[in-house]
């Protein structure tokens, strides 16, 4: 194990203790191994785990105060901020969790047909997919309209002319239901976090295709939110539970780590899976690109721009008030100035600017951070564009619609 983990030591935290929730996916990783290898306590923070069944469920919990803080997709974090699906409840996101490991599963005989159009035609896979999604009519599952899922898929089959509700429909399936949907017949492929790509493969029921790596090069997946209330009222809390978590993205990240971090997950209150199935989605797995990356290439720091890119494509798809300025809800929700107190007292580098060009990078870069620079991979999009922050118009009227992805 790369970091010593003493249980025993562990002290317990005079500050009111923290409801933390989450689903089965590997995402949460960081958040378990700090709660059951005792970083939060150590830290100063007690804390409480609700593992949940939705999206939905995390969403709801959070808006009516039941919890304090989850790991999230992003633009439901957003969503929750705007009472667009229920209560409103202002939220901060004052880390991200991980970049990379959902994938986009197909049933076997519509995976067969992609690869063997691509091979035949010389096409790409998106591009395969597009021609066999246009001679029939599939259902394609997303995790909750508010995802990170529905963007990146709809993003990727909008490269390929594909248009969700036109093309093919997608229709909402909490992640640990997506192997049952599919094996059934209800859903001809799905986009969702690990594991559940490769359980399909090992239940026989489907095979990945393409996962949000392929879609964005080293794409930020789950992030950290808090109600902003209770970050307001536990300031030394939630300082000390980013350190926690700090410390367990960085032991979550070794890959000599995983067998552990499998194990942890694979028990009966978190996901009650063959470690295995866990494991090829961490660090040095069997994804290999595609699996989860919880510390290296900042993975653990709030980009505005990450927020301004979700928020630009929910404006793109509907699913936000196009007179919304999206640049301050941006910057009122992602709190990269709490990331870095966390990181400071711990001599962790961090980013020195809150926004960058997404998409800009090729090949592996060096970003200026404190006290020492960041080694960043490539961030590319699979269309080759570059998202530039200071370019999103401020109001969605129909000539700035037009202009959003034309830069």
């Amino acid at each position: 194990m790369s970091e010593i983990v003493s249980l025993s030591a562990a002290r317990k935290s005079a500050a009111p203790k923290m409801r933390i929730g989450l689903l089965h996916l590997t995402d949460g990783a960081p958040v378990m191994v700090a709660h059951e290898f005792g970083f939060f306590a150590e830290e100063g923070v007690e804390t409480e785990l609700f593992v949940e069944p939705s999206w939905a469920n995390i969403a709801d919990k959070l808006a009516f105060g039941f919890l304090d803080a989850a790991v999230i997709v992003p633009p439901l974090a957003f969503a929750v901020q705007l009472g667009l699906r229920g209560a409103i409840q202002p939220l901060l996101i004052p880390s991200a969790i991980n970049a990379r490991g959902s994938t986009i599963t197909l049933n076997n005989a519509l995976a067969r047909e992609t690869h063997d159009q691509a091979a035949r035609k010389d096409l790409s896979t998106v591009e395969a997919l597009a021609a066999v999604l246009r001679s029939r009519h599939a259902t394609l599952g997303i995790v909750h309209a508010y995802s990170t899922h529905n963007l990146y898929l709809r993003y990727w089959l909008a490269t390929a002319g594909i248009e969700a509700g036109r093309d093919v429909k997608l229709t909402v399936v909490p992640p640990a239901r997506a192997v049952e949907a599919l094996t059934s017949g209800q859903i001809s492929g799905f986009c969702a976090g690990a594991p559940w790509g490769e359980v399909a493969r090992r239940a026989g029921a489907g095979a990945t295709i393409a996962t949000s790596h392929d879609i964005w090069a080293h794409a930020p997946e789950k992030a950290f939110a808090v109600r902003a209330r209770w970050a307001e009222e536990q300031p030394q809390a939630l300082d000390a539970a980013l350190r926690a978590l700090l410390r367990a993205a960085k032991f979550c990240d070794a890959p000599e780590n995983a067998s552990y971090t499998a194990a942890l997950l694979a028990r009966r209150r978190y996901f009650a899976l063959d470690s295995h199935a866990i494991l090829a989605s961490l660090p040095g797995g069997a994804m290999g690109d595609g699996a989860c990356v919880f510390y290296r290439g900042a993975s653990t720091f709030p980009w505005c721009s990450h927020g301004l890119w979700f928020l630009n494509e929910m404006r793109r798809w509907s699913l936000v008030d196009p007179a919304v300025d999206l640049h301050d809800l941006a910057t009122r929700v992602y709190r990269p100035d709490l990331y870095r107190g966390a990181a400071a007292a711990m001599e962790v580098p961090a980013p020195t600017v809150d926004w960058k060009d997404e998409g800009a990078h090729d090949a592996a870069w060096t970003l200026e951070a404190v006290p020492q620079p960041i080694a960043m991979p490539a961030d590319r999009f699979c269309d080759g564009t570059v998202f530039v922050p200071g370019k999103i118009p401020a109001l969605g009227d129909a000539a700035a619609k037009s202009a959003l992805h034309k830069f």
